[in-house]
């Protein structure tokens, strides 16, 4: 039977005025209004997708290659994508915590949209027009880093403040991600770097066909045009405003951003 008890929308209207400065940051959701497992919270992120503006695109991880994946959806005003060769310079005051991380990310060449037959890996495969890099900026509407419970912080979009989409190729099925070297640099000095695919998630495509068949359903799928970040291949390092950090996937691509 459905919740009647759970209002997702109370819990989602708190986290938007916490987001907009109309009311202070709270530490975690009040006791009546926080999640208590993953369909509530994913209901609480819709609403607070919905009210936000246009999905441009998601994130999606897990922590093991066994693990069922989590996603969040990612509006329009809190995705940019470098033009060729350049940075992305965002307002540090934009953010209440700055943990910044290099991920890959998929861009969708075609619809996914919900079907009764499940996407096959090669369906879901076919539809990406490229992969990049990219930084995601971990955020919080809390008042506090990591203090609350994993529902809390899945419905408050899985801790996202921002994707930055670099350079990368269009020859996706000739990416191997799992081999694919990755560097982090913060002000010049590099500040993890991987031989190979640090993602403790495994094989990308995994989380990408989860997302189509399953992940994506309640906001209507994927759509051409949106992105979508497969998960920190470096862990989360925490900044400063005034930092320059840059992600590096050697022979693939790069994405810089400047915190001013």
């Amino acid at each position: 039977m459905p919740d009647t008890a759970f209002d997702p929308f109370a819990s989602a209207a708190l986290l938007t005025m916490a987001r907009q400065g109309r009311m202070p940051r709270p530490l975690d959701l009040p006791a009546a209004l926080r999640p208590c497992n993953a369909a509530q919270a994913y209901a609480v992120q819709d609403a607070v997708v919905r009210e936000r503006g246009e999905i441009a695109g998601w994130k999606v991880g897990a922590a093991s290659p066994q693990a069922l994946p989590a996603r969040a959806a990612l509006t329009r005003d809190s995705v940019a994508v470098a033009p060729t060769g350049q940075a992305v310079h965002l307002p540090a005051a934009g953010f209440a915590v700055m943990g910044v991380e290099a991920e890959l990310v998929y861009e969708l060449g075609a619809d996914l949209p919900e079907r009764t037959a499940p996407y096959s890996p090669a369906e879901v495969l076919a539809a990406m027009a490229s992969v990049r890099a990219a930084i995601e900026v971990c955020d919080t509407r809390f008042a506090a880093w990591a203090q609350q419970g994993e529902f809390s912080r899945l419905a408050d979009q899985a801790c996202h403040g921002a994707l930055v989409v670099g350079s990368g190729s269009a020859d996706v099925a000739a990416v191997q991600p799992l081999v694919q070297p990755v560097h982090l640099s913060v002000n010049g000095t590099v500040a993890v770097q991987h031989a190979a695919w640090g993602n403790p998630a495994g094989d990308p495509l995994r989380l990408l066909v989860w997302l189509a068949n399953e992940g994506a359903r309640s906001l209507g799928g994927l759509r051409a045009g949106q992105w979508v970040t497969t998960g920190s291949c470096t862990g989360t390092v925490l900044v400063a405003p005034g930092t320059v950090v840059v992600a590096d996937f050697p022979g693939l691509g790069h994405a810089e951003l400047h915190l001013v």
